[in-house]
């Protein structure tokens, strides 16, 4: 299991390096730079909570228009053999928050001080490192959002990989969507079914990148 781990990491770096030689605009770019997700998957279903007032904060905090994410190109990347994937199986992705400047972690903090639903801005989040990203699951033929079981930024038991109380298809779904990040070195979060961050990106600096 662990020759496959190394050969699958091996595989994804290597496309990575592919792809920034060969990605004509993107040829400067490196798997830490942060990037547009439009810009590798033009298609791709957004709605950039935290760029309207539809959050638990109930405030726009991107300036960013909310149609727009922005991600380490290298997660992007990651991200696009994910949908692949889920698209194999009926499924989409939607993205909910991809990169978050460490300013509005500052602000969300000032607004909700508490760390079970908010990383203090102190240590960040790796939100914060264009290293984690919010998705939830279309269906492929109608581009309708499928029911998880909560909607976004839920912070009761319901909404954590460990609850089992949920109908079957909604556990088979968050089960789908967890084994596809899993496979591309996406790590979950615990609490937060939609909530996943690269793995290869540990350790990245924290980041202030204004969004346009």
């Amino acid at each position: 299991m662990e020759q496959v781990t190394w050969k699958h990491r091996i595989c994804l770096l290597l496309g990575i390096a592919f792809a920034v030689v060969a990605g004509g605009a993107r040829a400067q770019s490196s798997a830490r730079e942060i990037v547009d997700v439009r810009e590798i998957m033009p298609d791709l279903a957004i709605d950039s909570r935290y760029g309207t007032e539809d959050n638990f904060l109930q405030q726009k905090l991107y300036s960013a228009d909310s149609s727009r994410s922005y991600l380490l190109l290298g997660a992007v990347l990651a991200l696009r053999d994910v949908r692949s994937d889920l698209n194999e199986l009926g499924f989409d992705i939607k993205v909910w928050d991809g990169y978050r400047p460490r300013s509005v972690q500052y602000l969300m903090w000032e607004i909700l001080p508490d760390p079970r639903f908010v990383a203090n801005p102190a240590t960040g989040s790796n939100h914060n490192r264009g290293a984690a990203i919010d998705v939830t699951l279309l269906d492929l033929a109608t581009g309708e959002e499928l029911d998880m079981g909560t909607g976004f930024d839920d912070f009761t038991d319901v909404a954590g990989h460990g609850y089992v109380d949920l109908p079957l298809e909604v556990r088979i779904r968050r089960a789908r969507l967890k084994s596809a990040m899993d496979a591309h070195e996406f790590s979950s979060l615990f609490s937060e079914w939609w909530h996943y961050s690269f793995n290869l990106a540990s350790g990245f600096p924290l980041k202030d990148y204004q969004t346009k």
